[in-house]
């Protein structure tokens, strides 16, 4: 999964489809993602020790095949980027995220 916790998404299909908001959890395991804001749906919470029970909101898991990293004006594709540097005599191989349609650096 090319996404990561903090990124901001843009939903590319489903209910929320438009929808912009920042990545809270990632599955990696399930390849599902939870985006702040988006999916929300309503749980029924039962009272228990210090809490209050009621109807409340929350944010559900969405498929990260429906999302799509969102650089500030447009959905775009995750790519990267390997350069090999030589320190000290040692290479080292360091991998950076790229933005695709603009080749600028996300990390």
């Amino acid at each position: 999964m090319k996404i990561k916790r903090g990124d901001k998404v843009i939903v590319i299909a489903g209910k929320d489809k438009g929808a912009t908001g920042k990545v809270l959890v990632c599955d990696r395991k399930n390849n599902k993602v939870i985006v702040e804001g988006i999916n929300k749906v309503t749980k029924h919470q039962k009272p228990g020790r210090g809490t209050q029970g009621g109807i409340t909101e929350k944010e559900a898991f969405i498929s990260a095949s429906n999302v799509m990293y969102y650089d500030g004006k447009k959905g775009t594709r995750i790519g990267y980027k390997v350069e090999t540097i030589v320190e000290d005599g040692k290479k080292k191989t360091v991998k950076t995220r790229i933005a695709k349609s603009t080749g600028e650096e996300i990390d």
